[in-house]
């Protein structure tokens, strides 16, 4: 129960105010690489090739379950198309944040469910052949409504997040996809005057 307790102590709040990807990757030691390369993320298990051009999904994080996209940076990356990689990062690490510790709260607070319950009818965490006792669907479904009741009010407000920081991607999105066709447009059209 205490680590419960503990575990709510962190607030409710998005990771977005701590600001980590984008303060560490405009700051002099960032951990994004040269324009051209990748962001190596450390834990991720897995690598995309050097020549690829793309960004990379990896497997689902273990506390998560979201897949982390690593990043391509390209050589001529404009300040816009920054603006966008940036934001693209920051709602994943939000996400990452948040999910881990939903997930964290849920498989705390359904052991605590299950070994209440189970005590409760004098029963112990193992039946006599080794095997993880459990609890019927009726009693889980008790289980499912009271967490989701007590954390409402959390995904109220990663909703509200999410939608702030996904509409300002699909601007920015928008808007460079608006500054390459121009930039396409004056290519053409210099090209064609020759």
């Amino acid at each position: 129960m205490a680590a419960t307790r503990a575990l709510r102590a962190g607030g409710g709040g998005c990771c977005c105010c701590h600001r980590r990807l984008l303060s560490s990757s405009s700051a002099g030691g960032s951990p994004t690489a040269e324009r051209g390369e990748r962001r190596e993320s450390a834990g991720l298990g897995f690598s995309p090739p050097a020549h690829s051009r793309n960004d990379w999904i990896g497997p689902p994080d273990k506390h998560s379950n979201l897949r982390p996209v690593i990043f391509y940076v390209p050589p001529k990356e404009s300040p816009l198309e920054r603006r966008l990689r940036e934001a693209r990062q920051e709602a994943q690490a939000c996400d990452q944040h948040f999910w881990a510790r939903h997930n964290c709260a849920f498989r705390q607070e359904k052991e605590e469910f299950i070994y209440s319950r189970l005590k409760a009818k004098g029963l112990e965490m193992r039946d006599e052949t080794g095997q993880k006792a459990t609890l019927n669907a009726e009693e889980m479904a008790d289980f499912y409504k009271d967490f989701l009741s007590k954390n409402f009010r959390k995904h109220m407000q990663y909703n509200r997040d999410w939608y702030k920081r996904n509409f300002t991607i699909t601007f920015l999105m928008g808007q460079v996809a608006l500054a390459r066709a121009l930039r396409w447009l004056r290519w053409k059209k210099k090209n064609v005057g020759n």
